[in-house]
């Protein structure tokens, strides 16, 4: 599969997709890429002839013209990014078409409105089909405020460099896919990375609860901090002027990651990419981080690194 070098970025004309390109343009910018803005549409489900003759002009042209009017807006708002930038307008279901196009570029970057919430993870909104499905890695901008809850749709927030990433690490091969990544942006950026694993043994959750109460629970995170500096160590050949500092917590990785956003400028999470029904409705670390995050999210897939993958 060959992948131009450009960022792939949905825009519908709200606030949030104008804040998520202005990241990444700026992304565009550091990486030295292209841009790809993307606005998809399509008619409604009904049809004319069942409607009043009042609604009878809602048709494709008049559909199409705005969304051209919306990418004309989207350009507009980018005015001169500094980077080549080519726009286009398609027929179908936004996410649909982001996936697909995904398949040609080196990130997606789209925007939510931050309110989360069961309705959104189970008919698998945009900000969430998107990294699940997406063939490259896929950065997830809330418009949220720096007290962390959603802002209405109106002034676009400005934007916040990327200083210091977080990565989740888990030993899974999502999660080193994740790394990976995190270490291309930290190179990029020249931002300061930190390497998070959660072992949670206060809650005594998940595999943990099955170890007998006399295990050592130092014992425990001593092993995984041996464990995240092997990985960490080998992720890091080729990349020499890169430091990544490494911390074993006392917590989940979704609870850790969660609070992490509040001080952090971008999140790296893996994730198997499955989506599907089972997926959005029980919610993975990648879905619970990324509708609670404050800052941006990238998610990683297995899928992004090799298609065959998916």
């Amino acid at each position: 599969m060959t992948r131009e070098h450009e960022i792939l970025v949905g825009v519908d004309g709200s606030t949030a997709s104008l804040h998520a390109l202005d990241w990444a343009a700026a992304e565009a910018r550091t990486r030295g890429l292209g841009l790809r803005v993307l606005v998809a549409y399509s008619l409604p489900s009904f049809t004319a002839a069942s409607l009043d003759g009042g609604y009878a002009a809602l048709d494709d042209d008049t559909i199409r013209a705005g969304a051209q009017a919306v990418l004309d807006e989207a350009l507009g708002h980018l005015g001169s990014p500094g980077v080549p930038v080519q726009g286009r307008v398609v027929t179908g279901d936004a996410a649909a078409a982001l996936v697909e196009e995904s398949r040609r570029v080196e990130l997606a970057v789209v925007g939510t409105r931050g309110r989360g919430g069961f309705a959104d993870r189970l008919l698998g909104t945009v900000s969430s089909a998107l990294p699940a499905h997406g063939w490259c890695p896929t950065v997830v901008v809330p418009l949220r405020g720096d007290d962390g809850h959603p802002l209405p749709d109106g002034e676009v927030p400005p934007l916040r460099p990327v200083r210091r990433i977080v990565v989740g690490v888990d030993g899974s091969a999502p999660a080193e896919a994740a790394l990976r990544a995190a270490i291309r942006e930290a190179a990029a950026w020249g931002a300061e990375l930190f390497a998070v694993s959660g072992v949670p043994i206060a809650s005594m959750a998940g595999a943990l609860a099955w170890l007998p109460s006399a295990v050592d629970h130092e014992q425990v995170l001593s092993d995984a901090r041996e464990g995240l500096d092997v990985v960490v160590d080998r992720a890091l050949a080729g990349h020499p002027g890169v430091v990544v500092q490494r911390r074993v917590l006392d917590g989940t990785g979704a609870e850790l990651l969660t609070e992490f956003s509040e001080a952090t400028d971008l999140i790296v999470v893996g994730s198997r990419g499955r989506g599907g029904f089972a997926g959005l409705l029980l919610g993975s670390t990648s879905q619970a981080v990324l509708h609670h995050a404050r800052c941006p999210v990238m998610v990683v897939t297995t899928r992004c690194e090799d298609p065959a993958a998916g």
